[in-house]
């Protein structure tokens, strides 16, 4: 689960970047109560701006951790191939007939 906070945390505050404008926009003015898909345009508004200003932290977490595995499984791959490799230009040759 440890892998997977930075993930999880960084999902949840950008649900609640767009759930809590839009909870207020819909409990407090009546009038996106009507217009509910004016009332979800403005929410993805703000909270895209709420993330661009104050999530900055969690996301740098979530992308240094898709780096990360992404690096570790690039050098599982690049062994595999090196030992491939040298498999074929270490002795094993083919015969053509």
């Amino acid at each position: 689960m440890k892998n997977r906070a930075p993930f999880l945390i960084y999902t949840v505050l950008r649900l609640l970047a767009f759930l809590v404008p839009l909870a207020i926009m819909w409990f407090f003015f009546p009038i996106f109560r009507e217009y509910w898909w004016l009332a979800a345009i403005f929410a993805a508004l703000i909270g895209v701006s709420i993330s661009m200003l104050f999530l900055r932290a969690p996301l740098t977490d979530a992308s240094a951790r898709i780096v990360a595995r992404r690096d570790s499984r690039g050098s599982a791959e690049q062994a595999d191939a090196d030992a491939e490799d040298a498999a074929i230009d270490g002795g094993i040759t083919r015969r053509e007939d």
